[in-house]
């Protein structure tokens, strides 16, 4: 079977690759582009682990196809930070012991951006409905949203506590 085009802009770089058709975003990205911040975890939609952002919308790229990223931005963790200076996001989950295996972060990240992007001052639900499809085993969810929470009221020039 023929290898077909692919060009999408990740995290503000111009990739092109030759992609097998039916592939899925997650494969190409890390294998193809060598972006391994997007995790592979279920391989089925369910866990959330290689959440990306495909011009600014959450999508799942384990269930996306390759293809269907042409002329896309697509945004993952690797590009959050700006050089050596963490996103707020970032900054929150490590000084919040947000992360503690670490494997959902990726995908939790991507999710709260967006939502961050949308509603810059979320409610706690609000949070949590955002982060409802990434799934963690390690924290409880509650240090992750507040982490959420408390990059958001950074990003606003808010008090946090």
């Amino acid at each position: 079977m023929a290898k077909v085009p692919v060009r999408f802009t990740l995290n503000d770089a111009e990739v092109a690759l030759f992609v097998d058709p039916g592939a899925n975003l997650l494969d190409v990205l890390r294998r193809g582009a060598g972006d391994l911040t997007p995790k592979h975890g279920c391989g089925q939609g369910t866990c959330g682990a290689c959440t990306v952002r495909i011009g600014g919308e959450v999508h799942l790229a384990c269930l996306t196809l390759a293809e269907a990223a042409e002329g896309q931005r697509i945004e993952t963790t690797g590009g959050l930070a700006n050089g050596a200076e963490l996103h707020p996001l970032q900054r929150a989950f490590m000084d919040g012991f947000a992360a503690q295996c670490g494997f959902c972060t990726a995908g939790m990240l991507m999710a709260a951006k967006t939502l961050l992007d949308r509603s810059p001052n979320p409610s706690r639900d609000e949070v949590a409905e955002a982060i409802s499809g990434n799934l963690c085993r390690c924290t409880g969810y509650e240090p992750i949203i507040d982490a959420i929470l408390t990059a958001a009221a950074q990003m606003q020039g808010r008090a946090v506590g």
